[in-house]
């Protein structure tokens, strides 16, 4: 068994938090509730352990919960199953998923996936690691996004600029998924110099950032909707898709695609036009 980390109270503070009584089938009662979301005994009593127990857990008093237990806490706080992988390793009952901490994944991207991205010129697509830096772009992705180009850090962009929230029409839900995906991976690798000092900057400079890393949502779908406007070709409703890249632990190959028949599609054949070189 692993060493259970430090965050694991605080995981479970801030999933209690965000889960109201109304779903998860507590009674609200009257009066007004202390708390913005479960009480610790409301809590325990759903994962069938007593208040006391879960207190020393929340507060770091006893790391040391069994799998049963573990479980019993993820039914309760109603995790999806990433989630409650998430809740098991920070237990220390789960090995992380990869090394310490991201790997250098601009020199280790696999040779097909360069290749293909080369050729790649019809398509949206982003190659992106675990701190959310674009390590490689196709021309179609450029256009789409001007942050979507080598060596820019999306977190950044999000939080220090204003481009992403001019640009996207559904910016509040994309930059809670980042936020999760910085969230998940910052918990195999506690001791990351560069993706600590990447936390501290963001919540410094932004009380947005500092509010979505304190709900420590820690499981992004692998897909969704961009909802963008875009100042050449117009609006723009694309699907994603997020696609882990084998042996890079936290590095996503990011594909972006619109629904066959509709505006969205004729837009971004313009788009691609435009951004296509000549041959």
């Amino acid at each position: 068994m692993n060493a259970p980390s430090p965050a694991l109270g605080a995981f479970l503070r801030a999933r209690r938090d965000a889960l109201t009584p109304d779903r998860a089938g507590v009674p609200a009662g009257t009066g007004r509730r202390g708390v913005p979301g479960l009480r610790r005994e409301e809590l325990a009593a759903l994962a069938g352990i007593s208040p006391d127990y879960y207190t020393r857990l929340e507060q770091g008093r006893d790391r040391n919960p069994s799998p049963e237990i573990l479980d019993a806490l993820a039914r309760a706080l109603r995790l999806d199953p990433v989630a409650t992988r998430h809740l098991h390793r920070l237990a220390g009952r789960l090995a992380p998923d990869g090394p310490n901490g991201p790997v250098d994944a601009a020199g280790r991207l696999p040779a097909g996936l360069r290749q293909l991205l080369t050729v790649w010129n019809d398509v949206p697509a982003v190659v992106q690691n675990a701190y959310l830096d674009v390590l490689v772009a196709t021309p179609p992705a450029t256009a789409l996004a001007p942050f979507y180009r080598p060596g820019v850090n999306l977190l950044r962009a999000a939080f220090l600029g204003d481009s992403v929230r001019r640009r996207y029409r559904n910016a509040p839900e994309l930059l809670a998924r980042a936020v999760a995906s910085l969230r998940a991976f910052a918990d195999q690798a506690p001791g990351d110099p560069r993706l600590r000092a990447l936390r501290d900057e963001l919540a410094s400079a932004s009380p947005q950032f500092r509010a979505l890393w304190e709900r420590y949502e820690v499981s992004p779908p692998p897909g969704g909707t961009v909802e963008i406007d875009h100042p050449a070709v117009g609006p723009l409703s694309l699907e994603y898709q997020r696609f882990a890249v084998p042996g890079l632990p936290g590095t996503l190959l990011v594909v972006h695609t619109a629904a066959p028949g509709t505006p969205s599609e004729a837009a971004l054949r313009r788009l691609v036009r435009e951004a296509t070189p000549d041959p």
